[in-house]
């Protein structure tokens, strides 16, 4: 499907996604054509998601998380695209790193994707994201300059913010990844993450009741109350 097929919406939101890897830093480089780079998406409440790292150039590697060029993460429901309101990056250029041969330039790479991870899990309210896999522990790094931006144009973002629409993807979501879990030899940390998408609901939920009583605003998310703030 073309661009100029696609509707209204999806079309506005990947014009958002391009425009956003088309950013220059200060050396007039485009952020998304770094061939190395970690990446963070946060949902619409500004809590991190999931983190990952490239070295097939950040532009593919998001756009494929979120255009439906199908990654393991979108494939196994442990990503929903529909969940991610802004992108952070950073780009990783191997002349500035010092590395010289790929391998060195490699562990360079997951020990920035471990520094941005332990970064995330500490400004996470559930102190969870949503990766499947376990990303090896490292010497953490100075990162180099990180670029973030939104991603929904205004016109989409008031309607996905929603609370329910958004109960609704999670809850769904759950239900799909709990039915590939249970057609599968699946490994623990695809189990960890149901875990993190069912605390994920139940915080948004009791947000949600607590807005409808009149206990909490609809913009502020609120502090997480009952089971789900003891763990």
């Amino acid at each position: 499907m073309s661009e100029s097929e696609l509707p209204e919406e999806v079309a506005a939101i990947r014009k958002a996604i391009s425009e956003f890897l088309d950013c220059k830093d200060e050396k007039g480089r485009k952020i998304g054509n770094s061939k190395f780079g970690v990446y963070a998406f946060y949902d619409y409440d500004g809590e991190p998601i999931y983190v990952g790292q490239t070295e097939e150039q950040l532009r593919v590697r998001i756009r494929r998380h979120l255009t439906n060029q199908r990654t393991d993460a979108v494939a196994m429901s442990v990503l929903d695209p529909f969940e991610v309101a802004d992108i952070e990056v950073w780009p990783i250029y191997p002349e500035k790193t010092g590395k010289k041969d790929l391998p060195e330039i490699r562990r360079f790479l997951s020990r920035a994707e471990y520094t941005v991870f332990e970064k995330v899990l500490g400004e996470s309210a559930l102190h969870a994201v949503l990766n499947e896999k376990e990303i090896p522990k490292g010497t953490k790094i100075a990162l180099p300059a990180s670029f973030r931006a939104r991603i929904i144009p205004d016109s989409v973002y008031e309607l996905r913010k929603h609370p329910d629409i958004r109960i609704a993807r999670r809850a769904s979501t759950i239900a799909t990844l709990a039915r590939v879990i249970s057609e599968r030899n699946v490994s623990k940390g695809l189990r960890q993450t149901l875990l993190t998408q069912a605390r994920r609901l139940e915080r948004l939920a009791k947000i949600r009741l607590d807005q409808i009583v009149g206990d909490v605003p609809l913009e502020e998310p609120g502090e997480e109350t009952g089971e789900a703030a003891e763990k």
